[in-house]
């Protein structure tokens, strides 16, 4: 029966109707809890109950002293093949762009080396970058690509997007790629570039892209800002 309904889930219900019909946006910042309770003619603690279920959804984002909004999608990588992320943002109707912090060529360490199968003396493409998302910082990168394989490119066309210029004008087929993903804190560097507070949650992975003969071709480290990112598996 509805009247069985607890009265924080028809609010919360209530709410999540009005931000899908546009009452309000993304981004938007909601009437104080106050307000919403006189509104709802609850208590503040029911509506502090269905705001915490909007939370723990993903629906609503409450920001220490300053309120609660309607959160931004999160972005999100489906965890199946291999896909750019300039390919994930565009797909998601998102505008990618970088911030490249370093672009050298250097001698591959111990385990870049055995990563991405390469002899003693060999030179890699070390690359570290701040990866965005409509202008909004998504995550920070340090990319391992031999050297030998982008020398016949501009810094240009490899920051803009490495897998569409390896396919597009070198030739390559792109295939799979293994990932490793843990849950880590933000440093106090990491948090200055991901613009959050040290401390906040991080994803932390590890992938290593393979072109489709099996030749290993680009090692990444990347650190995901938790709450703007997220991966997702797709059997």
């Amino acid at each position: 029966m509805a009247d069985s309904i607890p009265i924080y889930i028809k609010i919360h219900d209530e709410i999540k109707e009005k931000i899908e019909n546009n009452y309000w946006q993304i981004g938007d910042r909601l009437p104080s809890e106050r307000e919403l309770a006189l509104f709802f003619g609850v208590s503040r603690m029911t509506l502090r109950q269905a705001i915490q279920a909007l939370s723990d959804e993903g629906i609503l984002e409450r920001k220490i002293g300053s309120g609660t909004y309607v959160a931004r999608q999160k972005v999100q990588e489906q965890m199946k093949g291999t896909t750019s992320f300039t390919e994930i943002m565009l797909n998601q109707g998102r505008k990618p762009s970088s911030k490249v912090l370093a672009y050298s060529i250097v001698a591959a360490s111990t385990s870049e080396r055995e990563k991405l199968q390469l002899p003693e003396q060999a030179m890699i493409l070390r690359m570290e970058r701040i990866r965005y998302a409509d202008m909004e910082p998504i995550c920070y990168e340090v990319a391992s690509i031999p050297a030998d394989l982008i020398k016949q490119f501009s810094k240009e066309e490899v920051t803009a997007s490495l897998y569409a210029t390896l396919a597009e004008k070198g030739g390559y087929k792109i295939g799979a790629a293994n990932q490793t993903i843990t849950a880590v804190l933000a440093s106090e560097q990491i948090a200055e570039y991901l613009a959050v507070k040290r401390g906040d949650a991080i994803l932390r992975m590890k992938q290593l892209t393979f072109f489709e003969d099996g030749t290993p071709f680009e090692y990444v480290r990347s650190q995901y800002v938790g709450s703007r990112f997220e991966f997702y598996l797709e059997k």
